[in-house]
């Protein structure tokens, strides 16, 4: 990163730094830009040039991670069936945020602090949440050359989905306890899910012969 970007990022973080200090004192409703933008001695103008609005600059690191989470799916080995793919996605982001530095650790920490105390920000969340779940619907079709419109992509990335919003709650912010409760949904996962289940439908020869296959439960048959 040159020195231009470091001093972009800089002025980024302490936005963000200012916004949460500022939210968690006077509240997320009764702060304006303006209050920020004097918190880091800047223009209200030097403001918009990083985030559109307040709600932008509180849930930028959700934006972030939602990214990142995207990033991780993609670089993923083609080999991987997609839930395996998008879970080890999510292990490197939680990594990611364990190896976070002290200011890191404390900035992710307001923020889920503010985030969860404020109606209109879970809203955002969930709102940044469902747009990431169709880029990952894209991203897990291309896996299994399906259509994104295709029942299959969109039924895995809701499952994954459903595993994530478990593993983050407003009881559960450190990262190690996140990791720690990701592996336990996950282990829980793979006792309740059919092996195969995220792979592209066998053909109904394929089916039978492995319903005859011995040492195979109905649970390992697909269907």
């Amino acid at each position: 990163m040159g020195l231009r970007e470091r001093k972009k990022q800089r002025t980024r973080d302490a936005l963000i730094d200012a916004a949460l200090d500022l939210f968690l004192t006077r509240g997320y409703e009764a702060t304006t830009v303006d209050q920020i933008a004097a918190e880091v001695e800047v223009s209200p103008r030097t403001f918009f040039r990083y985030f559109a609005s307040k709600e932008d600059v509180a849930l930028s690191l959700t934006a972030d991670e939602q990214r990142m989470l995207l990033a991780e799916l993609a670089a993923r080995p083609e080999s991987e069936s997609p839930f395996t793919a998008l879970c080890q996605a999510m292990r490197s982001l939680l990594q990611i945020l364990r190896e976070a530095d002290e200011t890191e650790a404390g900035r992710y920490l307001r923020c889920q602090k503010v985030v969860h105390s404020t109606p209109a920000l879970l809203a955002g969340t969930m709102r940044l949440v469902k747009e990431n779940e169709r880029r990952l619907v894209a991203e897990v079709a291309r896996r299994l050359g399906a259509d994104p419109c295709d029942l299959q992509p969109q039924f895995i990335v809701a499952v994954f989905v459903s595993v994530a919003l478990a593993c983050f709650d407003e009881r559960t912010q450190d990262p190690a306890v996140l990791a720690r409760r990701l592996e336990d949904l996950l282990a829980l996962a793979e006792r309740s899910l059919c092996p195969g289940w995220d792979l592209p439908a066998r053909s109904e020869a394929g089916r039978a012969r492995l319903s005859l296959s011995p040492g195979l439960t109905p649970r390992h048959v697909l269907t």
